[in-house]
């Protein structure tokens, strides 16, 4: 399954950023929206926003958002630790 939303034009020149950065920044704020909500896992999450684990967990600290820490995510971690 895939969506396509339609912002009016009115609304992308109103966006105060490049042209060419509006998609990325849309996508990340959904991504924050969604996961801030508990309406996606951090994983599903950095991947809409495009973003790798430590990337979105740093864009997450910047706005004050705290990281719903679960059984998938520790052994995601504890499975990171054992192969270092």
């Amino acid at each position: 399954m895939s969506l396509q939303l339609s912002i009016p034009d009115s609304i992308l020149q109103a966006i105060r950023l490049p042209e060419k950065r509006i998609e990325q920044e849309l996508l990340h704020e959904l991504a924050i929206a969604l996961y801030a909500q508990d309406l996606l896992s951090f994983g599903k999450a950095r991947e809409l926003a495009q973003m790798d684990k430590y990337e979105f967990g740093r864009l997450l600290a910047q706005r004050g958002i705290l990281r719903h820490y679960g059984t998938e995510e520790l052994e995601d971690d504890l499975a990171y630790a054992r192969r270092q």
